[in-house]
């Protein structure tokens, strides 16, 4: 994302002095919580220097990105005023200032007013009021503050106020910054029908805005993909072992640049504190498999079966798929239970997917089905060069039979499998997988011998 160039300061929702209150509000979403605010407004430029203040903008507001685009102007001054008002700050921003205490009395109602001078305003409030010293107690008895004025640092909203000059007339500007505080992710619900072999995935767009203003009658646009914003960690991709195999499809969907637009279908007003959840995917009936795997590393021996995972694989390929680029998100899984109640089985995220993909979600691990790995032999047969034994013991206590896919790992350098009771499929350099099916009520032996350098 490039920066944007240091001119000038935005509105988010009201603009004072000369500028109309008809918002065009247009907020861009990253996923790492932050957003791009863009706000065209009217100014009536009055021909002399002139300051326009910008009422609500963001909190959390990065002020060197800020900039305004407007026809016949130039930018003079900007400033960001954050400093809240508040009890305690006015108070803080006083100090040296005189004030008017009103006191009541709690059995005839009378006031009385003394003017003080508030000297210091650091855990306590201390006044000088004619001749003496007093601290001001929050014991309970009325006793009200008056000040004269709001101190001209201070503000009821967050404020950018803009010095500028232009030609005369009332024309279009173009507010615009980055700001954190905004975010959005993506979350899936995904119901799994055993007997049918299909999946419904639901994909909501979840909107969180703790940026401090609430953002009127937005057109809100969400960019899927980690564009690098300075000062962050690089990005990394969330859930990445879940992706088998990456699609090669192109959709509809619009792009800008390397990533993908995700816009709401209408205006929506997005409060500060809140989080809104949107619909984007919709999906019912795409085939899915349900299956179960174990990985282990090299010479993992264990004396103690221990269980597999429950795997569900999928496709969001145009056909027989979902049919839709997936944002990285978190995935939960439901199954209907004998009453036809969906109960929660297991979640898991995914990474920015691209369309056509297949995908592997693991879910926890298996009640019934168990896989336990022995180191049976380990012999050096020659200068550097051993061969191991291994057998895989796979237990299943279902009524029916399943498929385990186990999977051998560490097999660095010149590593090759010397001898098994099943063919094996060569994942990378460093493993090997086994599709094995195990019977209802059974055990299967699974045998290997490596031939390795260590």
């Amino acid at each position: 994302m490039p920066r944007l160039p240091l001119i000038a300061a935005a509105s988010l929702i009201a603009l004072s002095a000369a500028a109309s209150a008809q918002p065009g509000i247009d907020i861009t979403i990253y996923a790492d919580n932050q957003a791009l605010v863009q706000d065209t407004r009217e100014i009536t430029f009055t021909g002399d220097k002139q300051k326009v203040e910008f009422k609500n903008v963001s909190a959390q507001i990065r002020p060197e990105t800020a900039s305004l685009v407007a026809s016949d102007m130039a930018i003079i001054e900007q400033n960001f005023d954050y400093d809240l008002l508040s009890p305690a700050k006015i108070m803080e921003n006083a100090v040296g200032q005189t004030i008017t205490l009103v006191r009541t009395n709690p059995a005839t109602g009378a006031e009385t007013r003394e003017q003080a001078v508030v000297l210091a305003a650091n855990g306590g409030v201390v006044l000088q009021i004619g001749n003496r010293i007093e601290v001001l107690r929050d014991d309970g008895l009325p006793v009200r503050v008056i000040f004269d004025k709001v101190p001209p640092n201070m503000r009821a909203e967050p404020t950018l106020s803009i010095t500028l000059q232009g030609n005369p007339g009332k024309r279009e500007a173009a507010l615009r910054y980055l700001t954190p505080g905004l975010g959005w992710r993506a979350d899936y619900v995904a119901l799994y029908d055993e007997a049918k072999g299909t999946i419904d995935v639901q994909g909501w767009v979840t909107l969180t805005n703790n940026s401090g203003t609430t953002y009127e009658n937005a057109n809100t646009v969400l960019v899927a993909g980690n564009p690098k914003f300075l000062g962050q960690y690089d990005n990394y991709q969330r859930g990445g072992d879940t992706l088998v195999e990456a699609g090669t499809e192109s959709g509809d969907r619009e792009r800008l640049g390397d990533y993908y637009l995700y816009p709401l279908s209408e205006r929506t007003t997005i409060a500060n504190m809140q989080t809104k959840q949107v619909s984007f995917l919709d999906v019912h009936g795409a085939p899915a498999t349900h299956g179960y795997e174990s990985r282990f590393g090299w010479l993992q021996t264990s004396d103690q079966p221990i269980s597999a995972v429950t795997v569900y694989q999928f496709s969001n390929s145009a056909k027989g798929g979902l049919g839709d680029q997936l944002p990285a998100g978190v995935v939960r899984f439901y199954i209907k239970d004998s009453r036809g109640q969906a109960q929660f089985i297991g979640e898991k995220a995914i990474g920015h997917t691209p369309m056509g993909s297949k995908l592997s979600i693991s879910t926890g691990d298996a009640f019934d089905v168990k896989v336990q790995p022995v180191v049976e032999a380990r012999t050096k047969t020659g200068k550097n060069r051993w061969s191991t034994s291994m057998r895989y013991t796979l237990t299943n206590a279902l009524p029916k039979p399943v498929t385990v896919r186990v999977i051998q790992s560490g097999l660095w350098g010149d590593t090759k499998v010397d001898k098994e009771s099943k063919q094996s499929e060569r994942l990378d350099a460093d493993s090997v997988a086994w599709t094995v099916t195990v019977p209802a009520n059974g055990k299967t032996d699974l045998t290997a011998t490596f031939d390795s350098k260590y």
